[in-house]
């Protein structure tokens, strides 16, 4: 059976229990290992892991990247979750569970920083890179063999160690024959881990297993299926993909083909987001609206400074509000023309708020930019609604250039100057 080690890469015919070249025990062997070439890598915890990999009196602590005693935690360390501390948890529940641990606010510029290093590596290997996140992506590495005089997963073992080695954070691989596979089979073994599902065995791996291990299978789709006695994978297959079409229309059909292992789906280098967006929860709630549109201010500039990065530009504009009893409203307005400024953002979502009623408290409060296209280039010029438009595009441009030039807080401009907790 194919093998390799994944700690110093030597590749064998057959496994041996213990690598008879480093003397460790980290072997992965499949049938086919040497056969599959869709791979999905994702980063275990990222966030936390760059926080200890910066810090190291961090590395034996529980850690938690999150916000404020009202926020929500955005990812923690596995000590952390030995507690039972996860991923969109509210922070006061973590911090009951695991009132030790060290709360660290997220640094996003500086995650998106390492996540460029990360993916630099990656393109090394293949241009079919699909990225789901900052912390994980798809690769497409059927053909790469001869280029790269390796198989795929040898290639993946040495990505793995050279985030792990290079970078400082350590990252779990999934290789299989299509996408949905590939998901699964990356965190079947977290953290640093390398599993394989094969053709030969997706059958067997899927048979019972539950509903929700199906991509875009939530909460909602869950319990609709559960009132339809469908509760696992083999259910699903029992129904048979008529009566799945029937009863639940083009999601029964998808749910159909993943319960048995099919997904045609590319690894798809272009995939775009569909929109960027950022907000932030208040540690007490707000009712005073000078208030509430600096917070609103502040996440516009971080919103346009994704866009800009990016080089797109957005149409559509959506504020998000939650009151105090945990109540969403959402609105949305359409630009003429689509756009990437803070100013244009902002602007647009303090139109939304004053439809609002007055003085209800809020307690979180966000803003973005969908229907997202490439910029052109173009911003307003001023018309006889709005003749200063062009004098502010041109100033939010200029300051764009000195903080480019010399750092992120070399400049603030207008709104930006208020002070927040």
């Amino acid at each position: 059976m194919p093998a390799l080690c994944r700690d110093c890469l030597t590749t064998f015919d057959h496994a041996p229990a213990r690598c008879p070249v480093c003397r460790r025990a980290r072997i992965l062997s499949h049938p086919e290992l040497f056969d599959l070439s869709i791979a999905h890598i994702d980063c275990d915890s990222f966030y936390a892991s760059v926080e200890k990999r910066d810090d190291p009196s961090l590395s034996s602590k529980p850690v938690i990247v999150g916000g404020g005693t009202r926020g929500v935690v955005t990812t923690c360390c596995y000590i952390a979750r030995i507690s039972g501390v996860r991923s969109a948890m509210p922070m006061f529940q973590a911090r009951k569970l695991c009132p030790d641990a060290v709360i660290i606010k997220p640094r996003m510029d500086h995650y998106a920083a390492v996540s460029r290093e990360i993916r630099a590596r990656m393109e090394v290997l293949t241009p079919q890179i699909e990225p789901l996140s900052l912390d994980e992506a798809f690769l497409d590495l059927t053909g790469t063999a001869k280029l790269h005089g390796a198989p795929p997963a040898l290639l993946m073992a040495r990505l793995a160690r050279a985030i792990e080695t290079e970078i400082g954070v350590t990252a779990s691989v999934g290789l299989a024959h299509n996408k949905f596979l590939a998901k699964i089979a990356s965190d079947l073994d977290k953290p640093r881990g390398f599993s394989v599902i094969g053709r030969g065995d997706t059958e067997e791996f899927l048979r019972d297993k539950p509903v929700g291990i199906l991509w875009g299978v939530g909460a909602a789709t869950r319990a609709g299926l559960g009132r339809a006695g469908i509760r696992t994978l083999a259910d699903i297959r029992r129904a048979g993909e008529e009566r799945m079409v029937a009863r639940f229309g083009a999601t029964g059909l998808r749910l159909s083909e993943l319960a048995r292992g099919h997904d045609l789906r590319q690894v798809n280098p272009r995939m775009e987001a569909k929109s960027i967006t950022n907000e932030t929860t208040f540690p007490t709630d707000i009712t005073e609206r000078a208030e509430l549109l600096a917070r609103l201010w502040h996440l516009s500039e971080k919103v346009s400074a994704r866009m800009k990065a990016k080089g797109v530009a957005g149409r559509t504009v959506t504020l998000k509000l939650k009151r105090g009893d945990f109540s969403s409203i959402t609105r949305q307005t359409r630009l003429e023309e689509p756009s990437q400024l803070a100013d244009t953002l902002y602007r647009a979502g303090e139109a939304l708020f004053d439809k609002l009623p007055a003085g209800i408290a809020y307690r979180l409060i966000g803003i973005g930019f969908s229907d997202l296209g490439p910029a052109d280039g173009r911003d307003p010029v001023g018309d006889l609604l709005d003749p200063k438009a062009g004098k502010r595009a041109g100033a939010e441009r200029a300051a764009d250039a000195i903080r480019a030039r010399f750092g992120p807080e070399a400049i603030r401009i207008g709104r930006g100057l208020t002070k927040l907790d």
